[in-house]
């Protein structure tokens, strides 16, 4: 199978840890006799440097042509003072609104290696962590009207009840493919654009009758999942609290590190990427850690490719090297061994194994 892939190695790390996933996906194309082709994007801080704008269109396009998108970080400090609707992170919003990717995927799981690694209590962590979350992504307050007069800024947070609808949708066939239990988070005591998405929830639900539906207030599922995360299967919520949520629960897994995700809308077309940010304290030190962007990879040949053998062997690998015994320095402890970026990829191509 030939597949054209986007990538957009960006600022920071990210072209570090993009160059290890772009290996393991040679590896799985070489074992499974498939072809990737790569196309290089330029987006974010790089492209305000290149072109002074964070995303041409131009760039876009070739993300647009592809079969899919896979992403390393973008931003960083260099790039502070730029205007807002200058700024790199202004180049991922466009870039996921111009693929209308409207439903981003952040799984919360710890592998079991990592027990340790987790913040939380042992007896909290034994009950198990392996949920996800499911944000609404080109909506809300962070696509609504922002403005500044004199000393009063406003942003404004809307919701359309097709847009809940559609994500909404997201969340009941996940849900239906893991545990059946979905959980929605909103603030409707206080806010009526979640007033609006509770009432949209609950008249889909009554499609879905195989499938749980609770509510949960946003301030009382940030308790709860650092109370007890073994209670989520599946959490569908708006962008803002998504954003959140699922930094919040990338912690408890030991490492933000370690998280994929994808974004995802009506067709196959998805942006992959790890959801940490560009580390640029760290940027050219080779100690990065891959495992996030290389599970993303896994994840786009799962979600978007219809791969499923190929992403389970890069789970598996990954599995494997952790099994090893190594580790990059975000997850080190005393009795592992230490690896940078470059020997974290290398280590994890010599696990996978083709069927």
């Amino acid at each position: 199978m030939v597949k054209n892939i986007a990538v957009i190695r960006g600022d920071g790390i990210g072209p570090e840890i993009v160059e290890q996933a772009l290996k393991v996906l040679d590896k799985v194309a070489e074992l499974y006799g498939h072809t990737f082709h790569y196309t290089d994007v330029d987006m974010g801080g790089c492209a305000i440097d290149k072109y002074g704008d964070p995303l041409p269109a131009s760039e876009l396009e070739k993300c647009l042509a592809s079969d899919s998108v896979l992403l390393g970080a973008v931003g960083g400090n260099k790039w502070n003072d730029v205007p807002g609707p200058m700024r790199p992170e202004k180049g991922l919003l466009r870039l996921r609104a111009g693929m209308g990717v409207y439903s981003n995927n952040r799984p919360a799981k710890i592998w079991h290696q990592l027990a340790d690694a987790s913040p939380l209590k042992k007896e909290i962590v034994e009950k198990g962590i392996d949920f996800i979350i499911v944000r609404e992504l080109i909506g809300g307050i962070y696509f609504g009207e922002h403005k500044t007069e004199g000393d009063v800024a406003t942003d404004v947070l809307k919701y359309s009840e097709a847009e809940i609808e559609r994500i909404g949708r997201i969340g009941f066939e996940t849900a239906r493919k893991r545990s059946k239990r979905l959980c929605s988070v909103e603030k409707s005591n206080v806010l009526d654009s979640s007033r609006l998405w509770k009432k949209v929830m609950h008249r889909l639900a009554e499609e879905y009758p195989d499938v749980e539906l609770s509510d949960m207030l946003v301030d009382n599922c940030a308790m709860q999942i650092v109370k007890n995360p073994a209670q989520f299967d599946v959490v569908v919520t708006e962008n803002m609290f998504g954003d959140i949520l699922s930094d919040e629960a990338s912690m408890i897994t030991g490492s933000i590190g370690m998280i994929p995700s994808s974004s995802l809308g009506a067709t196959t077309c998805g942006l992959y990427e790890p959801i940490h940010g560009s580390a640029p304290d760290i940027a050219g030190m080779d100690v990065a850690n891959p495992i996030g962007t290389i599970l993303s990879a896994a994840m786009m040949l799962r979600f978007s490719f219809d791969m499923p053998r190929e992403a389970q062997a890069i789970e598996n690998a990954v599995s494997a090297y952790l099994d090893a015994g190594y580790r990059t320095a975000d997850i080190m402890s005393e009795e592992m061994t230490q690896v940078g970026c470059s020997a974290c990829g290398a280590l994890i191509i010599k696990h996978l194994k083709g069927e």
